[in-house]
């Protein structure tokens, strides 16, 4: 029926066009979202069309208010996901398993860190307190930056200003489409900004209470049985077929 669909996620720009590969939207026309919304991938082009980073010496400073407090933190560059010698290798290890990344472990942000990184995410699979404090830190100290949790154990860093829904934003525009007729399906935190700028927010039935408020609609089908199906089927078939 004509209608674009764009993965919008947290994910590295290298695993989330690994995933939309295997969705099959990776031809021309095709765009897709990644670090939150820092970074748009034009498939036509096969290059980026914008691109938002964070400055080294401020991912300096989050490096090491994470590990005074015990809190594993990694970085990104365009082919890896970066870590310290003192990270948790447990963590990482999970995480690359997750979002199918390699990682590479530098010495010291201050030294090894060659060119401005995108995000930074703070992981604890265990507790979320750590978590916690150092989104509180961020929050107080580090205005040049934003943070949100994308899952329980996933603090996202990102650009002051950046998230999915800036990113759709722009897109729509630069695609010449109302944002009003913008669908847009989410079910954590990170997904907030994203469902509140698109004319339709549409909540997973097992996403987090605080986006199930902000939604127009919730489904009836969770994220890993259709969900997003669901929300296609209605507002992009019955709606169109009424």
């Amino acid at each position: 029926r004509g209608h674009g669909v764009i993965i919008t996620t947290g994910r590295p720009l290298k695993s989330a066009l690994a995933q939309a590969r295997r969705l099959g939207l990776d031809k021309p026309g095709c765009y897709t979202i990644a670090y939150n919304g820092a970074m748009v991938y034009d498939w036509s082009k096969q290059d980026n069309v914008f691109t938002r980073a964070l400055e080294i010496p401020a991912v300096i400073r989050v490096f090491e208010k994470a590990n005074a407090i015990g809190e594993h933190i990694q970085t990104y560059d365009s082919f890896d996901v970066l870590v310290e010698k003192r990270g948790d290798d447990e963590a990482l290890r999970r995480y690359c398993k997750m979002v199918s990344m390699t990682y590479r472990v530098i010495g010291d942000v201050h030294t090894d860190l060659k060119e401005n990184p995108v995000k930074c995410l703070v992981i604890n699979y265990e507790k979320k307190d750590g978590l916690l404090q150092m989104q509180q830190w961020i929050r107080e100290n580090m205005p040049e930056m934003d943070c949100f949790f994308s899952c329980e154990q996933f603090l996202e860093v990102v650009p002051k200003g950046m998230n999915k829904g800036e990113a759709v934003k722009m897109l729509c525009k630069l695609l010449d489409v109302e944002i009003e007729n913008a669908v847009a399906c989410g079910d954590a935190a990170n997904d907030l900004a994203m469902l509140k700028a698109a004319g339709i927010g549409v909540a997973m039935i097992n996403g987090s209470d605080e986006v199930k408020a902000v939604a127009d609609y919730i489904t009836t089908r969770d994220n890993n049985h259709d969900g997003v199906a669901e929300a296609a089927d209605k507002f992009f078939y019955e709606e169109a077929e009424t």
